[in-house]
């Protein structure tokens, strides 16, 4: 049996913030002097982003103007929990039902009322009745759809949902599975003024990205899943951590991340390969989770690979910042976009890290059922 990555569609709230932007809003929540405020800009200069997409129109205004940070000049008292988890409510089935109309957009089948199961992927927000069930409420789902929900895993929680997915399709020829990573990070602004919380304040963004699964490729260009690999790096346990503090959700984010990787990358990338009897000089197509723009260049350097090899993890934190977990699903989305019937059976290598420290791993084969595609 096998499994199918058939389409991939993605939804951001209306807010698009220029990174220098945002950084103009830090340094003034953070009541920097000048010259912290200039440390700041170099740190947001460098990290390879030029925008990124919000649900909060604050951080394209002043102080003064705001509608969800208080308008103090210390931002006290700051949202809480709560208020951070009722903007998450209100926003979230938005982005997820326009990611999942979006992806079904792309190819000719399957309507709505054929989908056997839905995953909903996020570590943003966390409610009950959640975001599975007022998706099958807003799509109008049978209710029988089978559910599961993958919570507070971090950027490789896509992962997690793909080999799900896959286990259900091999199970059952006639599972059509639509899995939903919706990540709304920017509502979990910390006023830390740590290292650590500055680097992951210049990261993430919103966004929302939906995939189909079935057990049979589509007429279009699918992808073929042929293999995964997991491991753990615990000495970095404390370097990459995500917890439920008073005032919201306070991510770590050490600059030690991209060393932990780069000492890991490689082993982990040579035992997925090796029941497959492939070697990373046979891959040329790459979906690389762009957790930052180190992070990139450390894997490149390891396993010997090209920027231009890297291109789609490049362009989505360009264009978009790190969205947590769906994040790798925006690469994969470009990287499907961009293929001809000249890729045919081409091994894809994609990889996405989080708390842990967890590395994964998967490999995919592109299939085309359409010859007709041109070159």
């Amino acid at each position: 049996m096998k499994s199918y990555i058939c389409a991939i569609g993605t939804a951001n709230p209306p807010h698009k913030v220029p990174q220098m932007q945002i950084a103009d809003f830090m340094a003034a929540a953070l009541q920097f002097d000048a010259r912290d405020t200039r440390k700041l800009k170099a740190l947001y200069r460098v990290s390879g982003i030029g925008q990124r997409y919000s649900v909060l129109e604050d951080y394209t205004r002043r102080n003064g103007e705001f509608t969800f940070f208080p308008n103090t000049p210390t931002l006290e008292p700051f949202p809480t929990v709560q208020q951070r988890m009722d903007l998450y409510r209100h926003y979230a089935v938005d982005l997820s039902e326009e990611a999942v109309r979006n992806c079904l957009s792309r190819i000719s089948g399957p309507l709505l009322s054929e989908l056997t199961h839905l995953i909903t992927v996020s570590c943003t927000g966390m409610y009950a009745p959640g975001l599975d069930i007022e998706l099958v409420e807003r799509l109008g789902l049978p209710t029988t759809v089978q559910r599961t929900a993958v919570n507070f895993m971090g950027c490789y929680a896509a992962f997690n949902a793909i080999k799900l997915a896959d286990a259900i399709c091999k199970a059952d020829p006639a599972a059509r599975v639509m899995l939903v990573c919706t990540e709304i990070c920017t509502i979990h602004f910390q006023k830390y003024t740590e290292q650590d919380h500055l680097v992951s304040n210049a990261l993430f963004g919103d966004g929302a990205a939906a995939v189909l699964m079935q057990g049979a490729p589509c007429p279009e260009v699918s992808l073929e899943l042929q293999s995964f690999h997991c491991d753990l790096a615990p000495a970095g346990k404390r370097e990459m951590a995500w917890h439920i503090g008073d005032t919201g959700f306070e991510m770590t984010l050490s600059s030690y991340v991209p060393d932990l990787i780069k000492k890991g990358i490689k082993e982990l990338t040579d035992r997925l390969l090796q029941g497959l009897k492939m070697t990373i000089d046979e891959i040329s197509l790459f979906a690389i989770h762009p957790g930052g723009r180190r992070i990139l260049e450390v894997i490149e350097q390891e396993l010997g690979i090209t920027r231009e090899n890297n291109k789609f993890a490049y362009q989505v934190l360009r264009e978009f910042g790190n969205m947590s977990s769906a994040t790798v699903l925006f690469v994969l989305k470009e990287l499907m976009a961009d293929l001809t019937i000249k890729d045919k059976n081409e091994p894809v290598l994609s990889f996405a890290f989080g708390p842990g420290l967890t590395l994964e791993s998967m490999l995919l084969k592109v299939h085309y059922a359409d010859a007709a595609k041109s070159v």
